[in-house]
């Protein structure tokens, strides 16, 4: 896959490299330079905005660079059968369709899937993106309600992917994050499943039946297990592609 996102509301309020005089009040970052477009972000007094080196702005206004990575959202309808986002598509602040877009997909940009959300995938994008502030403006009340909203947290994939073909959908691993639990727990009557651990959602849904054989002998899984995670590895489908399997590379703190 080659698209890594993640908007991170620490990150759009953190001071940036030096590129223009401190801000003298707190300024609203929006999508476009004008002031009735959302705003994505807020830029506290004191900080010296970075001015985006591949951007112009009309008079009065500063394109400027937020850092990266950048929780963010993608339709499902926007991958291709292998986990990738499509060309131009709108990569969202939040899964809604009347979400501010933050940037969309080009050749090149690189994500990780982190979760699903009804109709959506939640992303980190690795990238910086383009915003514009307004030069001596501060926040307006219509728009100061976006600096309200709590820093958004990856959330566990509640559901399959989005697309998947039958084996494995492709030969780069994804991250994804979950509780890990033991298969033998949750199945005490009928046919033992064929995997002896699974990943699930803080609901305790499955999100994936978790293959193990490639896990290095020093993981010792009694230490993760009842843990939320960071599970890499390739997502696939089983063999007869009711379920969803992850082969596990490796575990990581969440």
């Amino acid at each position: 896959m080659k698209t890594k996102l993640c908007l991170s509301s620490t990150a759009l309020l953190a001071a940036v490299t030096l590129g223009a005089a401190p801000l003298m009040e707190t300024t609203a970052i929006h999508v476009q330079p004008d002031a009735s477009t959302p705003a994505i972000g807020y830029l506290k007094a004191g900080t010296e905005p970075k001015e985006a080196a591949n951007a112009t702005a009309p008079a009065g206004w500063m394109a400027v660079e937020l850092p990266g990575p950048h929780d963010a959202y993608v339709r499902n309808h926007d991958f291709t059968k292998a986990l990738d986002v499509l060309p131009g598509a709108a990569i969202r602040q939040l899964p809604s369709a009347d979400a501010p877009v933050l940037a969309t997909m080009q050749d090149g940009d690189k994500i990780e899937i982190t979760g699903l959300r009804s109709g959506w995938t939640q992303v980190k994008l690795l990238k910086d993106v383009v915003g514009y502030i307004k030069l001596g403006g501060a926040a307006t009340p219509a728009t100061a309600a976006v600096a309200a909203v709590a820093p958004l947290r990856p959330t566990a994939v509640t559901d399959a992917p989005p697309v998947l073909s039958s084996g494995p959908v492709s030969a780069l691993p994804r991250t994804v994050k979950g509780m890990v639990v033991e298969t033998r727990r949750k199945f005490l009557v009928g046919p033992r499943p064929e995997y002896d651990y699974q990943l699930n959602d803080p609901d305790g849904k499955r999100i994936a039946f978790l293959d193990v054989a490639r896990v290095l002998p020093t993981q010792k899984m009694e230490k993760i297990l009842e843990h939320f995670v960071n599970v890499t590895g390739v997502v696939r489908q089983s063999t007869d592609g009711k379920d969803i399997v992850i082969d596990v590379e490796s575990f990581g703190a969440e």
